[in-house]
């Protein structure tokens, strides 16, 4: 218990030699160290699944995430240990200010990692629509680029078939009047096969046999236009890229950018979570600036004073042996 203490003291970046002199002070900067600990853990882990979302190694994220973790750790020992106690509360205030916007910008870069793991769940659902909507947009856009020439394809072919239907109908329409020239339901009404029967039934036959050279060079064409379009469609597919998996820091940062937009419980309890943070991480400067003065902060003060009329004893000393140097220089032998 005796060492935890005291490596709670050491992070809260106290005098332990003149704390002791203040055994009173003791539980307070324990109490600070501890929340400086905590914050510098919080930091770490964080930090450490960031890292691991965007390298995936277990060594990068424990180094880095050690490595973050520790600068924070510092720089919060720094932030409350500069902190003086003065009578003044405004100019503490004043003081402290800096390091509360300072320590609000860590709490927010703390907390994002910490969110993103929260709300994975939800987070990954949504990457699944945003995946979707990212391939469908570059598939729309592939589709945009051949679409023109796999509409003229297909108006070609439409119009070839257009013109073998077109010849086919009037091959129909001579063969049905040629039949009823033959049965006399039509045409001169006497039942015969005499010489209007043949002229019509001429007709049918030649526009049989023209159907039959428009649908041969019609279907060769077509059949050209077919191989054309399979092939602008095997190149558009080949063009239209791989679906991505969308895993990475910045798409979870966007995948949870559109959860609280679009969902208020998810932003509030998004906000609630940030706040959490930031009361942690400005936890140890407040608990510094609302404490009143105690025995520590005399003793620090007063050991300040001294080391100041000490530093200008000395140099008030060094001035004036410079002097004395000097005059024994001016002074020219007799």
């Amino acid at each position: 218990m005796q060492r935890l203490r005291a490596f709670f003291l050491f992070c809260a970046g106290a005098h332990v030699p003149m704390l002791k002199r203040a055994p009173v002070e003791t539980n307070k900067y324990a109490g600070i160290g501890g929340t400086i600990f905590f914050t510098g853990l919080l930091a770490a882990i964080s930090a450490g699944y960031a890292l691991w979302t965007v390298f995936n190694e277990l060594w990068a994220t424990l180094l880095f995430g050690l490595i973050w973790g520790l600068m924070i750790f510092n720089l919060d020992r720094y932030i409350v240990s500069s902190m003086k106690k003065r009578n003044n509360f405004w100019q503490e205030f004043r003081m402290a200010l800096p390091r509360l916007v300072l320590a609000l910008l860590i709490a927010i870069v703390i907390s994002k990692p910490l969110e993103l793991k929260i709300f994975d769940k939800e987070i990954q659902a949504e990457l699944v629509t945003m995946e979707q909507q990212v391939f469908k947009t570059q598939e729309d856009q592939v589709q945009i680029r051949y679409q023109a020439r796999i509409n003229e394809l297909k108006n070609n072919i439409a119009q070839l078939n257009a013109a073998i239907a077109q010849q086919a109908a009037r091959r129909d329409t001579l063969a049905l009047l040629a039949q009823q020239e033959a049965d006399g339901t039509g045409g001169s009404r006497v039942k015969n096969l005499g010489p209007i029967y043949r002229a019509k039934k001429a007709d049918a036959d030649t526009a049989a046999a023209q159907l039959q050279a428009i649908t041969r060079r019609n279907q060769q064409q077509i059949n050209e236009y077919r191989q054309q379009l399979q092939s602008v469609d095997s190149a558009m597919k080949a063009s239209i890229p791989e679906r991505s998996r969308l895993d990475g820091l910045a798409s979870r940062l966007d995948a949870l950018g559109r959860l609280t937009a679009r969902s208020a419980p998810i932003r509030w309890a998004n906000w609630f979570i940030m706040l959490l943070f930031v009361a942690i991480e400005c936890a140890p400067v407040f608990v510094k600036l609302i404490s009143p003065r105690g025995p520590y902060d005399d003793l620090l003060q007063e050991h300040e004073h001294a080391f100041e009329i000490h530093r200008k004893q000395k140099m008030a000393t060094r001035e004036a042996e410079l002097e004395v140097a000097l005059k024994k220089l001016e002074v020219k032998p007799g």
